[in-house]
C-alpha cells in the first residue's frame, strides 16, 4: 500500500468506508473539512436508507451544510475514498466545494477523470481543485475484498 502515513482526513474517510462495508454497503466513505476542522462524515447508505442518492459524498455534504447552516460549502475540502460519480460530482459543484481529494479511481462509474468528466464541461457552475490517488491502494483493496466476498 502506501509507504507513508495517510493524511488523517483520508484515514477518517477510509474508516467510514469500513463502517459501510460492515453494514453491507459498498465501502465508500467521505469527510468534509474546513479550516482544519472536520464538519461532517458520510458513508454509503443507499440500502439502509432505501435511497439511491445516499452516497458517501451526498451524506457528508448534507451534514456539512446543516452544520454550517448554508447550502454553500465554500472553503471546504471533501475527502472521499473513490472517484465521485456524476451525481456526486454535480453535488460537489453545486455545494461549491473548494478542493476534492479522492483515493481510488473508478473507470466504470467515476465522473471526474473518467466517464462524464463533470468538471470539464463548460456548463459546470464550479470547478474544485482535484487531487487524486491519495490512499488509492487502501481504498481499492477494501473495495476488492468487499466484492470478492460477495461473488
Amino acid at each position: 500500500m502506501t509507504r507513508w502515513p495517510l493524511p488523517p482526513y483520508m484515514a477518517l474517510a477510509l474508516a467510514q468506508a469500513c463502517q459501510a462495508a460492515a453494514a453491507g454497503e459498498v465501502p465508500i466513505g467521505a469527510v468534509v473539512v474546513r479550516d482544519g476542522q472536520v464538519l461532517a462524515t458520510g458513508r454509503n447508505r443507499p440500502r439502509e436508507r432505501h435511497d439511491p442518492t445516499s452516497h458517501a459524498e451526498i451524506e457528508a455534504i448534507r451534514a456539512a451544510a446543516q452544520a454550517l447552516g448554508s447550502e454553500r460549502l465554500e472553503g471546504c475540502e471533501l475527502w472521499v475514498t473513490l472517484e465521485p460519480c456524476a451525481m456526486c460530482a454535480g453535488a460537489i459543484a453545486h455545494a461549491r466545494i473548494a478542493r476534492l481529494y479522492y483515493a481510488a479511481s473508478d473507470e466504470k462509474g467515476g465522473a471526474v477523470e473518467h466517464g462524464a468528466r463533470v468538471f470539464d464541461h463548460p456548463q459546470c457552475l464550479h470547478r474544485p481543485e482535484v487531487y487524486a490517488g491519495i490512499g488509492a491502494g487502501e481504498a481499492a483493496a477494501l473495495l476488492r475484498a468487499f466484492f470478492q466476498a460477495r461473488r
